[in-house]
């Protein structure tokens, strides 16, 4: 995959899945943006499908 459609993807998915994520900001209201954050990419699949697609940009 080339570096502008993984761009693409990861802005779709982004758009899609975590802007209105209702875990993300109950998560965020009631422990923190760090928590929030930690549970996105280490807990939620979006978040995982995410970090694969991030490996191919370096």
């Amino acid at each position: 995959m080339e570096r502008i459609q993984v761009i693409d993807k990861l802005d779709e998915i982004l758009a899609a899945y975590c802007e209105d994520c209702l875990l993300k900001a109950h998560f965020r209201k009631e422990h923190g943006k760090k928590h929030a954050h930690r549970f996105c990419i280490e807990q939620c699949t979006v978040g995982q499908k995410i970090k694969e697609l991030g490996k191919n940009l370096s």
